[in-house]
C-alpha cells in the first residue's frame, strides 16, 4: 500500500514537472528574443501587401526625405490600397478617391508590427486591429491610435513625399 503510494506521488510529481515545462517553453516561445513586443508583421516591399514575416521596429519609423517618390499612382487603384518600403521605411499608400492619395506608416500603433494593405482598409496580421484606408482611424482594436500619416502629393504619375 506505501509503495501504491510513492508511485502515485512520483507520477504526481513528474506530471507536474513536465506541465511546468510545457508551460515554460510555450511562455518562452510567445517572448521575443530581443526583449520587444514579441509580434511578427509582415513587409511587402513588393507593394502587394504580402510578404515575409518581421519583427517589430525592423522598419524604419522616419518617413523619405521630402521630394522623394514613394510610388506610381498608377500602381494605386482607385478605392485600393499598397504597400511600400522607401529608404527602409514601410509605407501604406491607399487612392479613396480618383487623384486623392494619402499615406501611412505602416507601423501598428499597437504594438509596431507591419500593417498590411487590404484594399480600403489596412491590417494588422499580429492582434487583428483594422484601420481606415482613407484616414488612417482605427476601425477594430486593440490599436487605439490611428496610424502616423505620411504627407504625400501626386506629381503627374508619381506620388512623392511632401
Amino acid at each position: 500500500m506505501n509503495e501504491a503510494n510513492d508511485i502515485s506521488r512520483r507520477t504526481l510529481v513528474r506530471l507536474g514537472g513536465v506541465g511546468v515545462a510545457a508551460a515554460t517553453l510555450v511562455l518562452t516561445g510567445c517572448a521575443p528574443a530581443d526583449g520587444g513586443s514579441g509580434d511578427a508583421g509582415t513587409d511587402s516591399g513588393s507593394g502587394s501587401g504580402s510578404g515575409a514575416p518581421q519583427t517589430p521596429g525592423a522598419s524604419s519609423t522616419a518617413p523619405p526625405p521630402s521630394g522623394t517618390e514613394i510610388a506610381k499612382l498608377s500602381a494605386v487603384a482607385v478605392g485600393e490600397s499598397i504597400g511600400v518600403v522607401v529608404g527602409g521605411a514601410s509605407l501604406l499608400i491607399a487612392q479613396p478617391t480618383a487623384g486623392d492619395v494619402v499615406a501611412f506608416s505602416a507601423i501598428c500603433s499597437h504594438q509596431q508590427c507591419i500593417v498590411a494593405p487590404a484594399q480600403t482598409e489596412f491590417h494588422c496580421p499580429c492582434h487583428g486591429s483594422r484601420y481606415d484606408a482613407a484616414t488612417g482611424d482605427v476601425l477594430e482594436g486593440p490599436a487605439l491610435k490611428p496610424l502616423t500619416p505620411i504627407p504625400v502629393s501626386v506629381d503627374g504619375d508619381s506620388i512623392v513625399a511632401s
